[in-house]
Protein backbone atom coordinates (compact mmCIF):
# COMPACT_ATOMS: atom_id res chain seq x y z
CA UNK A 1 0.00 0.00 0.00
CA UNK A 2 1.45 3.27 -1.27
CA UNK A 3 1.54 5.91 1.01
CA UNK A 4 1.73 9.82 0.65
CA UNK A 5 4.84 11.96 0.74
CA UNK A 6 5.24 14.50 3.38
CA UNK A 7 4.55 17.18 1.19
CA UNK A 8 1.02 15.89 0.62
CA UNK A 9 0.43 15.02 4.02
CA UNK A 10 0.51 18.87 5.01
CA UNK A 11 -1.16 20.11 2.63
CA UNK A 12 -4.07 17.55 3.27
CA UNK A 13 -3.70 18.45 7.26
CA UNK A 14 -4.17 22.35 6.29
CA UNK A 15 -7.67 21.50 4.62
CA UNK A 16 -8.95 19.22 7.65
CA UNK A 17 -12.24 20.51 8.82
CA UNK A 18 -12.91 22.29 5.24
CA UNK A 19 -16.08 21.03 3.78
CA UNK A 20 -19.03 22.03 2.19
CA UNK A 21 -17.44 25.26 1.69
CA UNK A 22 -18.03 28.33 -0.86
CA UNK A 23 -16.41 27.65 -3.97
CA UNK A 24 -14.21 31.22 -3.02
CA UNK A 25 -13.43 29.79 0.38
CA UNK A 26 -12.05 26.40 -0.99
CA UNK A 27 -10.20 27.87 -3.76
CA UNK A 28 -8.43 30.03 -1.05
CA UNK A 29 -7.71 27.10 0.55
CA UNK A 30 -6.91 25.13 -2.58
CA UNK A 31 -4.14 27.93 -3.61
CA UNK A 32 -2.75 27.83 -0.22
CA UNK A 33 -1.67 24.05 -0.05
CA UNK A 34 -0.07 23.91 -3.26
CA UNK A 35 3.36 22.48 -2.98
CA UNK A 36 4.73 21.19 -6.44
CA UNK A 37 6.99 22.83 -8.18
CA UNK A 38 5.00 22.87 -11.62
CA UNK A 39 2.05 25.47 -11.95
CA UNK A 40 -0.88 22.49 -11.45
CA UNK A 41 -4.57 22.11 -12.95
CA UNK A 42 -7.16 22.81 -10.73
CA UNK A 43 -9.93 20.80 -11.38
CA UNK A 44 -13.55 19.74 -10.29
CA UNK A 45 -15.77 16.82 -9.95
CA UNK A 46 -19.29 17.09 -10.00
CA UNK A 47 -21.55 13.86 -9.08
CA UNK A 48 -24.75 14.53 -11.14
CA UNK A 49 -28.49 13.20 -9.86
CA UNK A 50 -28.70 11.88 -13.09
CA UNK A 51 -28.66 7.60 -14.05
CA UNK A 52 -25.68 7.45 -16.59
CA UNK A 53 -26.05 4.34 -17.59
CA UNK A 54 -29.99 5.73 -19.79
CA UNK A 55 -28.75 7.37 -22.86
CA UNK A 56 -31.15 10.46 -22.42
CA UNK A 57 -29.71 10.94 -19.17
CA UNK A 58 -26.24 11.69 -20.53
CA UNK A 59 -24.91 14.78 -19.88
CA UNK A 60 -21.95 17.16 -21.95
CA UNK A 61 -21.40 20.28 -23.57
CA UNK A 62 -19.03 22.91 -23.92
CA UNK A 63 -17.77 26.30 -22.26
CA UNK A 64 -15.83 29.10 -23.29
CA UNK A 65 -13.56 29.85 -20.17
CA UNK A 66 -13.25 33.84 -19.45
CA UNK A 67 -9.75 33.07 -18.94
CA UNK A 68 -9.06 29.83 -20.66
CA UNK A 69 -7.38 27.13 -18.92
CA UNK A 70 -3.43 28.68 -18.73
CA UNK A 71 -2.53 26.49 -21.72
CA UNK A 72 -2.55 27.67 -25.53
CA UNK A 73 -4.59 24.10 -27.35
CA UNK A 74 -2.64 22.47 -29.83
CA UNK A 75 -5.35 21.71 -32.84
CA UNK A 76 -5.44 20.08 -36.07
CA UNK A 77 -8.12 19.91 -38.71
CA UNK A 78 -8.90 17.93 -41.52
CA UNK A 79 -9.92 20.07 -44.38
CA UNK A 80 -9.33 20.46 -47.89
CA UNK A 81 -9.79 23.77 -50.27
CA UNK A 82 -10.56 26.65 -49.43
CA UNK A 83 -11.79 25.70 -45.81
CA UNK A 84 -7.36 24.73 -45.94
CA UNK A 85 -6.71 28.65 -45.34
CA UNK A 86 -9.92 29.50 -42.65
CA UNK A 87 -8.38 27.02 -40.79
CA UNK A 88 -4.70 28.37 -41.13
CA UNK A 89 -6.06 31.89 -40.59
CA UNK A 90 -7.67 31.06 -37.55
CA UNK A 91 -4.63 29.54 -36.05
CA UNK A 92 -4.97 25.80 -36.54
CA UNK A 93 -1.58 24.25 -35.86
CA UNK A 94 -1.76 21.20 -38.48
CA UNK A 95 -4.24 21.08 -41.33
CA UNK A 96 -4.19 18.31 -43.84
CA UNK A 97 -6.16 15.28 -44.98
CA UNK A 98 -4.41 11.86 -46.12
CA UNK A 99 -1.35 13.32 -45.19
CA UNK A 100 -2.79 14.05 -41.94
CA UNK A 101 -4.35 10.68 -41.34
CA UNK A 102 -1.24 8.84 -42.23
CA UNK A 103 0.87 10.94 -39.70
CA UNK A 104 -1.86 10.37 -36.97
CA UNK A 105 -2.00 6.10 -38.26
CA UNK A 106 1.87 6.00 -37.04
CA UNK A 107 1.92 7.14 -34.12
CA UNK A 108 1.85 10.79 -33.96
CA UNK A 109 -0.68 12.28 -31.07
CA UNK A 110 0.68 16.07 -30.71
CA UNK A 111 -2.60 17.68 -30.57
CA UNK A 112 -5.42 18.09 -27.93
CA UNK A 113 -8.28 19.19 -30.57
CA UNK A 114 -9.11 17.84 -33.58
CA UNK A 115 -11.40 19.75 -36.52
CA UNK A 116 -13.20 18.17 -39.83
CA UNK A 117 -15.04 19.08 -42.28
CA UNK A 118 -18.47 17.14 -42.81
CA UNK A 119 -16.81 15.49 -46.39
CA UNK A 120 -13.63 14.73 -44.76
CA UNK A 121 -15.14 12.62 -41.82
CA UNK A 122 -15.76 9.08 -44.43
CA UNK A 123 -11.51 9.18 -43.89
CA UNK A 124 -11.21 10.20 -40.37
CA UNK A 125 -13.47 7.35 -39.13
CA UNK A 126 -10.61 5.26 -39.64
CA UNK A 127 -9.13 6.60 -36.94
CA UNK A 128 -11.92 6.31 -34.57
CA UNK A 129 -9.76 3.75 -32.45
CA UNK A 130 -7.06 5.76 -32.29
CA UNK A 131 -9.01 9.01 -31.60
CA UNK A 132 -12.13 7.55 -30.17
CA UNK A 133 -10.39 6.52 -26.19
CA UNK A 134 -8.92 9.76 -26.33
CA UNK A 135 -11.94 11.92 -26.86
CA UNK A 136 -10.17 13.54 -29.69
CA UNK A 137 -12.38 12.01 -32.64
CA UNK A 138 -13.98 14.96 -34.23
CA UNK A 139 -17.67 15.58 -33.24
CA UNK A 140 -21.17 17.08 -35.02
CA UNK A 141 -22.42 17.43 -31.50
CA UNK A 142 -19.67 19.10 -29.79
CA UNK A 143 -19.39 21.83 -33.08
CA UNK A 144 -15.98 20.43 -34.46
CA UNK A 145 -17.50 18.90 -37.45
CA UNK A 146 -18.38 21.89 -39.35
CA UNK A 147 -17.74 23.83 -42.68
CA UNK A 148 -16.99 26.33 -39.94
CA UNK A 149 -13.39 25.31 -39.53
CA UNK A 150 -12.11 29.26 -38.88
CA UNK A 151 -14.67 29.94 -36.16
CA UNK A 152 -14.65 26.31 -34.15
CA UNK A 153 -11.00 26.77 -34.28
CA UNK A 154 -10.67 30.15 -33.21
CA UNK A 155 -13.04 29.27 -29.84
CA UNK A 156 -10.75 26.46 -29.04
CA UNK A 157 -8.07 28.39 -28.96
CA UNK A 158 -9.75 30.99 -26.87
CA UNK A 159 -10.59 28.45 -23.91
CA UNK A 160 -13.92 26.40 -25.38
CA UNK A 161 -13.49 22.86 -23.55
CA UNK A 162 -15.55 20.10 -23.43
CA UNK A 163 -17.11 17.90 -20.58
CA UNK A 164 -18.84 14.82 -20.60
CA UNK A 165 -20.14 12.54 -17.91
CA UNK A 166 -18.36 9.34 -16.80
CA UNK A 167 -20.33 5.69 -16.32
CA UNK A 168 -20.32 6.77 -12.34
CA UNK A 169 -22.58 10.01 -13.50
CA UNK A 170 -19.77 12.25 -12.31
CA UNK A 171 -18.06 15.20 -14.57
CA UNK A 172 -14.17 15.50 -14.27
CA UNK A 173 -12.91 19.27 -15.44
CA UNK A 174 -10.21 21.49 -15.41
CA UNK A 175 -10.68 25.22 -15.03
CA UNK A 176 -7.47 26.43 -14.58
CA UNK A 177 -4.11 26.84 -13.14
CA UNK A 178 -3.17 27.10 -9.38
CA UNK A 179 -0.91 30.30 -10.37
CA UNK A 180 -4.46 32.22 -11.79
CA UNK A 181 -6.11 34.89 -9.09
CA UNK A 182 -8.78 33.27 -6.99
CA UNK A 183 -11.12 35.82 -8.70
CA UNK A 184 -10.21 34.30 -12.69
CA UNK A 185 -10.56 30.72 -11.15
CA UNK A 186 -14.32 31.67 -9.71
CA UNK A 187 -15.22 33.46 -13.11
CA UNK A 188 -14.00 30.17 -14.85
CA UNK A 189 -15.89 27.80 -12.26
CA UNK A 190 -19.25 30.14 -12.48
CA UNK A 191 -18.89 29.49 -16.54
CA UNK A 192 -18.17 25.85 -16.22
CA UNK A 193 -21.62 25.35 -13.24
CA UNK A 194 -23.49 27.32 -16.18
CA UNK A 195 -22.70 24.80 -18.71
CA UNK A 196 -23.85 22.38 -16.34
CA UNK A 197 -26.55 23.52 -15.74
CA UNK A 198 -27.85 24.45 -19.32
CA UNK A 199 -26.74 20.75 -20.15
CA UNK A 200 -29.56 19.13 -17.37
CA UNK A 201 -30.98 16.58 -18.86
CA UNK A 202 -34.56 17.14 -19.69
CA UNK A 203 -35.77 13.85 -17.47
CA UNK A 204 -33.11 14.53 -14.75
CA UNK A 205 -35.43 14.77 -11.38
CA UNK A 206 -34.87 15.55 -7.76
CA UNK A 207 -31.33 17.18 -6.77
CA UNK A 208 -28.86 17.88 -10.03
CA UNK A 209 -25.47 18.93 -8.56
CA UNK A 210 -25.19 16.31 -5.73
CA UNK A 211 -21.49 16.58 -4.70
CA UNK A 212 -18.97 18.77 -5.72
CA UNK A 213 -15.35 18.91 -4.96
CA UNK A 214 -12.15 20.87 -6.35
CA UNK A 215 -8.48 19.99 -6.26
CA UNK A 216 -5.36 20.15 -7.68
CA UNK A 217 -3.89 17.77 -9.55
CA UNK A 218 -0.94 16.68 -7.30
CA UNK A 219 -3.27 18.62 -3.54
CA UNK A 220 -6.00 16.96 -1.54
CA UNK A 221 -9.89 17.46 -2.52
CA UNK A 222 -12.15 20.14 -0.66
CA UNK A 223 -16.00 19.47 -1.10
CA UNK A 224 -17.66 22.79 -2.03
CA UNK A 225 -21.89 23.34 -1.25
CA UNK A 226 -23.44 22.38 -4.29
CA UNK A 227 -26.39 24.89 -3.28
CA UNK A 228 -24.37 27.76 -2.65
CA UNK A 229 -22.96 27.31 -6.28
CA UNK A 230 -26.18 28.18 -7.55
Amino acid sequence: MSKHGKKFTKAQQSVEGVSNVSIKEALEKLKDATFTKFDESVDVAINLGIDASKGDQGVRGSVVLPHGRGKVPRIIVFAKGDHVEQAEKAGADFVGSEDLIEKIKNGWMEFDYAVATPDLMGMVGKLAKLLGPRGLLPNKKLGTVTLDVGSIVSELKKGRAFFKNDKQGTVHFSFGKASFDADKLQDNFNAFIKAIMSARPAVSKGKYLKKISVSSTMGPGISINPDDVL
